[in-house]
């Protein structure tokens, strides 16, 4: 399959069952919103390391917060409820609470509920109370500033991890160009959420390491540098590869970002740089969920 002359290769990007929750956060001003928000989901961008993937789904007209006030939601992805639970105490509890103006409330309705500001309430030392509103229980914890509110629960749901897309290009400059223009466009898809800086990464990995001690490791076969020396799958006119990961509550979130991506580097075209389009995959051993490049474009 070729589109405006850039190959897209006849793979998938595999795919695996992780828990996820979304979170709504508002203060006074946008810029306030925004600081807490960023806090809340920074160094999350692969359970490897992080311990869960977050970022920023989008920013909350005041019309859509509960609330009235500028904000944001944001999602957080882990593999299982305890993990999710633990990341979402612990960030929250050191990012929303800590954030002057902020407010925390819950972005999902359905699915099982976890704690929120459950446990957090306990920061106000005994001062804390409660407010229960059609049915949603809000604490409010005295704090220097006031009072930050916090809804007690929000919703954890099935989700899934590791939706991928690789773009091949001639230059750096080139696919960081067509990834920036990729991700914005990705990112207007609903429940989905591109965990890395920027939402691009230029370290994939393989599952496995010459080194027993790592449980992943460059992806050799993918970096330019190495084309000599290992079994590669680049041609000559490829100089750099970069990578969108997506984490999204459905099969069909992610399907509709990819699709998106793909079809945003294919508008860019070979003139412009961009050769190939591929995904990671691991033989269809790491997880259950596969989705494959040319059928989405079909």
């Amino acid at each position: 399959m070729i589109i405006n002359g850039v190959t897209i290769d006849e793979t998938f990007a595999e795919a695996f069952p992780m828990k996820a929750t979304r979170v709504i956060i508002t203060a006074h001003t946008d810029q306030w919103a925004w600081n807490s928000a960023r806090s809340m989901t920074g160094f999350a961008t692969s359970v490897i390391g992080c311990g869960c993937e977050a970022d920023i789904e989008r920013k909350l007209d005041p019309s859509e917060t509960p609330d009235g006030r500028p904000g944001y939601s944001a999602m957080l992805f882990a593999m299982n409820k305890k993990t999710l639970m633990k990341q979402l105490e612990t960030r929250a509890g050191q990012t929303v609470l800590t954030s002057p103006g902020s407010a925390l409330f819950s972005g999902i309705d359905g699915g099982e509920r976890i704690p929120l500001g459950k446990n957090l309430r306990y920061f106000g030392d005994g001062f804390q109370t409660s407010k229960l509103i059609n049915k949603n229980r809000y604490w409010r914890i005295p704090v220097m500033d006031g009072e930050f509110i916090a809804e007690e629960t929000t919703g954890r749901v099935n989700a899934i991890g590791g939706g991928n897309l690789l773009v091949m290009a001639e230059t750096l400059e080139a696919a960081l160009t067509a990834s920036e223009k990729a991700v914005d466009a990705m990112r207007t898809v609903p429940n989905i959420i591109l965990p890395f800086p920027g939402g691009v990464v230029r370290s994939g990995s393989k599952v496995g390491s010459k080194y027993a001690a790592l449980h992943a490791s460059t992806n050799d076969a993918f970096c330019p540098t190495l084309k000599g020396v290992t079994n590669s799958q680049l041609s000559p006119d490829i100089e750099s590869v970069l990578e969108i990961v997506i984490d999204g509550l459905t099969e069909q979130d992610i399907n509709n970002a990819m699709r998106i991506g793909i079809e945003t580097f294919c508008s860019i075209g070979a003139y412009n740089g961009i050769k190939r389009i591929s995904a990671g995959n691991y033989g269809g051993k790491l997880g259950p969920y596969h989705f494959h490049l040319r059928e989405i474009m079909q």
